[in-house]
């Protein structure tokens, strides 16, 4: 059952679990391994091919475990190597492989790596890291004192001046999670060696943290250099500089050789910034880099133009269609990584669905259209249920440190704090984050103790429990349709036709493998929406295979009616 052949993810869905908040055995309110070996039937009972699992690594917690101390430890708020080795075990028993988070852009400032570099100018580890002295003509620590002008990724300066050595060093995100200097071949040689031994362990592939920043473009001294500091902003945007930098491509490929090549292991690629023509060069079955990459493009059509993630815009459905349309024509060669959800998006039935009264044809329809695409869907934990947004109405009540800086940063600005709040409500990383809602019990059945993150009130109405014997809910329409994808060749295979390119409610798309058609039609609006397909009516006289609604599809479909035809 767990045999790698060629190209088995292709067929596959990976479920992702952030290990935080999926559920806690021992009521400190901290979600652990053994709280996920006791849930691995509700995974079987989905019938998901894949776990992928956010990082549960020794750290120091700065951001939530990515940063990461001990790359092959784990860290004992989650358990011991004795319990995830079971937890390998249990899924493999279970005929489910597993995916690890592969966090190598930066470590953590406690990683034993870091510490020696930081010790001296001299140390032998001391280039496995990004330093630099102060800009010529000032004092380190100073204000413009940076080497170069850049911001990182949670609004703060991206250079942190150590006072031991009299030097910055970079870190993209957090002044906890220093970046490392891939441009050392010894860096690159550690890295190799830590994945080996996880696939030793029992690992069947990686999910790479933002790996498309490891390769920073140098100038002719070999020192990282200035960015473009846009209007109204004080720093130049680091990410946008180093993303897909010029010795990106030599490193994956130098990584597929020494480790991935030959095993048949699942490598995904986190890829903030990179358009589709960087992603066929990362995909290309010639290119021997990684399978598949997650795009952010679709996950920034409800943002301001120019305006960055909190800047909110009303998604335009035409919009979204020809964005992911592009990506499945372009990628005929490649590979797609199928989301909506996970450890950094908003819940998707409430950021562009409907959360309250049609809560769950609004939720089956927006899986329905993502999984019946051309690629590999990822399903983050509880998206199966149609779990909603946190609803936060204090700041007090936010732990993610991007959320936590961006408040500070715009309340510094002047910013009202309730335009903040609304905000956050709709894009913050902690309405993800909340517990998995396994029953109407005080704390949803996650801990018997308290939660390190509120638990969702509406639990009581919407948890497992209810779902997994109701075959009208949300978690057994997400049952059927990864039941189609391992039953029709179609849907890993078939070409990809969008119908409707300009209607503003109906997304609608065949899929074609032979004389083997797909059709499907769904109506991603609170509003009923008439359909005329056309020349392509005949495709609505097929077999059903999944509906939203009992009544077949007809001229006008009610508000988030979907279906799924065979003909």
């Amino acid at each position: 059952m767990n045999a790698r052949t060629k190209d088995w993810w292709k067929s596959a869905v990976v479920y992702q679990i952030y290990p935080r908040s999926f559920a806690d055995s021992d009521g400190d309110g901290i979600g652990d391994l053994r709280g996920i070996i006791g849930r691995l039937d509700h995974l079987a009972r989905l019938g998901v091919d894949v776990v992928w699992l956010s990082p549960l690594y020794r750290s120091p917690q700065a951001d939530m475990g990515y940063d990461i101390s001990d790359y092959q430890d784990v860290d004992p708020v989650f358990g011991t190597l004795a319990d995830l080795d079971e937890l390998i075990a249990g899924l493999h028993e279970r005929g489910i492989k597993l995916l690890m988070d592969l966090v190598v852009n930066h470590t953590s400032n406690e990683h034993a790596w870091f510490v020696e570099s930081r010790s001296s100018r001299d140390n032998p580890k001391r280039d496995w890291y990004w330093w630099a002295p102060p800009r010529p003509g000032h004092v380190g620590g100073t204000p413009g004192a940076a080497p170069t002008n850049w911001r990182g990724a949670f609004s703060t300066p991206a250079w942190t001046f150590d006072e031991v050595t009299g030097e910055y060093y970079l870190h993209l995100f957090a002044a906890e999670l220093p970046d490392l200097n891939w441009e050392n071949p010894e860096v690159r040689q550690a890295v190799w060696a830590m994945m080996r031994w996880w696939v030793d362990r029992g690992v069947d592939g990686f999910r790479m943290d933002v790996i498309n920043l490891i390769s920073k473009a140098v100038g002719p001294d070999g020192a990282l250099t200035d960015g473009v500091v846009q209007p109204g902003e004080t720093l130049a945007d680091a990410l946008a500089i180093v993303a897909n930098g010029p010795r990106i491509h030599e490193f994956l490929q130098e990584m597929h050789r020494e480790v991935l090549a030959g095993q048949n292991l699942l490598s995904v690629g986190e890829t903030p910034g990179a358009s589709l023509a960087d992603a066929v060069r990362y995909t290309g079955t010639d290119r021997h880099e990684v399978d598949m990459v997650f795009t952010f493009e679709h996950m920034n059509l409800d943002t301001m133009p120019g305006g960055g993630k909190w800047a909110l815009a009303p998604l335009r459905l035409p919009a979204l269609k020809a964005n992911l349309s592009e990506w499945q024509l372009g990628l005929a060669d490649g590979w797609n990584s199928l989301y909506w959800d996970n450890h950094d998006q908003p819940r998707i039935v409430s950021r562009w669905g409907d959360d309250g009264e049609l809560r769950v044809p609004s939720a089956k329809s927006w899986a329905t259209v993502l999984h019946l695409l051309r690629g590999t869907p990822y399903v983050y934990q509880g998206e199966e249920l149609g779990m909603t947004n946190a609803h936060f109405t204090d700041l007090a009540q936010y732990r993610d440190v991007e959320s936590l800086n961006h408040a500070a940063a715009d309340l510094s600005r002047g910013v009202p704090e309730a335009e903040i709040l609304h905000a956050l409500s709709v894009k913050s990383r902690d309405n993800a984050r909340t517990p998995v809602q396994w029953d109407a019990t005080p704390q949803a059945g996650f801990t018997t103790g308290t939660p390190w993150l509120p638990v969702n009130p509406n639990h009581v109405e919407i948890n497992a429990a209810d779902q997994l014997d109701d075959p009208h809910s949300v978690f057994n329409h997400y049952r059927r349709l990864i039941a189609l994808r391992h039953e029709n060749p179609v849907v890993v295979d078939g070409d990809y036709r969008l119908l409707l390119p300009d209607d503003e409610r109906v997304f609608a798309y065949v899929r074609t493998l032979g004389d083997t058609r797909l059709l499907v039609l769904a109506n991603l609006s609170g509003d009923p929406a008439p359909v005329d397909l056309g020349a392509d009516e005949d495709l609505l006289a097929g077999e059903v295979l999944l509906s939203t609604h009992e009544l077949g599809a007809g001229p006008v479909l009610q508000p988030w009616e979907s279906h799924v035809i065979l003909s």
